[in-house]
């Protein structure tokens, strides 16, 4: 992923995404060729941009807190929602927990440019217990900031998601 997607994925997302490929290999039989994997990490990470979807945000900083203002699509509605946190990214997980009721705690958090360029642009990467389950958020975009923030969103998407799948799967017994 690094070298043909410039994606450097932390070793918590590689065994992660392992999972899938192996699902899919096993599924099919033989390996997965490069734009294959980006496909596969692009439907299982990158893809969940609902319920939720981070429309535009503002942020602001004092001496020991930040506050941000998220406008967030919300299955095609927009709410603006606020926080405040140590930073931006623990302003948003308040705002979420004040808006929606989602509990978020990060993990782990990593992010770098995908290129050697002032206009490159950057992933970030998250783990986060969403309601007190693990998920990885994937965000990229061409600021840090709004990757960071989308990765939040995607964790949570994510969890959302799997939440349903189960619900489906239990309901079909």
């Amino acid at each position: 992923m690094a070298a043909d997607h410039h994606l450097e994925l932390p070793r918590g997302l590689q065994v992660d995404f392992a999972r899938r490929v192996q699902q899919i290999t096993d599924a099919r039989g033989g390996e997965l060729a490069s734009a294959e994997l980006m496909d596969a990490f692009t439907a299982h990470y990158l893809d969940h941009v609902s319920p939720y979807e981070l429309v535009a945000y503002t942020h602001s900083s004092e001496e020991d807190s930040d506050q941000i203002a998220a406008r967030v699509r919300v299955d095609g509605e927009e709410r603006v929602i606020e926080g405040e946190g140590n930073g931006p990214i623990a302003a948003l997980v308040d705002a979420f927990g004040k808006a929606f009721g989602v509990r978020i705690s990060i993990r782990d958090y990593h992010e770098h440019a995908m290129a050697a360029s002032a206009d490159a642009k950057a992933a970030a990467y998250v783990e986060a217990d969403v309601d007190d389950e693990a998920f990885w958020g994937v965000g990229v975009h061409g600021s840090i900031l709004t990757a960071s923030l989308r990765a939040i969103v995607n964790a949570v998407n994510r969890s959302l998601a799997a939440k349903e799948a189960l619900a489906a799967a239990a309901e079909a017994f």
